[in-house]
């Protein structure tokens, strides 16, 4: 099983992170300081790091460095509150593969991991399908019978959400979650929004309203 680091110095968003990757499968460990991470990340057994650069003991960029001296090569995104492009370059020049500014959406960070983790596999293909629905992450196109629907990124986010865990319930806080980050009150109706829209486009049938609990593709 793929085991990532998350580096954060902030406990909700080490919470929030790990949760999220745990439910696309991933196993996680965590560390909440440049010390802990660095002497964690070089065990070996260690895929992808996600790092934050605001860290007490030493920062993300030194703990990448040190890294990068050390001959470790596995994938890191970097994640920061900063968002000056001075910030952007440091990180990349340091040997990050990505950079994520806060706050983000969970979904397009569990993305940017795949995409990562892609890389290193040498995986190039990623479709989803069930019935005549089809997903294709990488290109980012849907269709249905053949016929190719426009989502928008967070209908497309909510609808490989589903699609992901064909069968089971996801409730409105775990979708709100994955899809919307940090970035939404969890006492929104936004999910029951979008949810409608996906059964616009998608087809009605396929997502189901299990009373006081979620939904669920069926």
């Amino acid at each position: 099983m793929t085991r990532i680091l998350v580096v954060d110095d902030e406990p909700h968003i080490l919470s929030l992170v790990t949760r999220a990757l745990r439910a696309e499968g991933f196993d996680t460990v965590d560390a909440d300081n440049g010390h802990a991470a660095l002497e964690r990340a070089l065990v070996g057994d260690i895929d992808l790091v996600i790092l934050d650069v605001g860290l007490p003991s030493m920062d993300g960029f030194e703990v990448l460095r040190s890294l990068r001296a050390a001959g470790e090569t596995l994938p890191v995104i970097m994640l920061t509150a900063r968002s000056a492009a001075a910030d952007a370059v440091q990180g990349l020049d340091a040997g990050a593969s990505d950079y994520v500014p806060k706050p983000f959406s969970v979904a397009e960070l569990t993305a940017r991991v795949r995409s990562r983790m892609r890389e290193r596999t040498g995986t190039i293909t990623m479709v989803l399908t069930h019935g005549e629905v089809r997903l294709d992450i990488l290109a980012r196109r849907t269709t249905v019978a053949g016929r190719e629907i426009d989502l928008s990124a967070r209908e497309f986010a909510l609808a490989e959400q589903f699609m992901r865990h064909p069968g089971a319930v996801l409730t409105r806080e775990t979708l709100l979650s994955r899809v919307w980050g940090l970035d939404f009150d969890p006492g929104s109706n936004i999910v029951d929004v979008y949810v409608r829209y996906l059964r616009t486009k998608l087809g009605a049938e396929h997502i189901v309203t299990v009373r006081g609990e979620g939904y669920r593709w069926q």
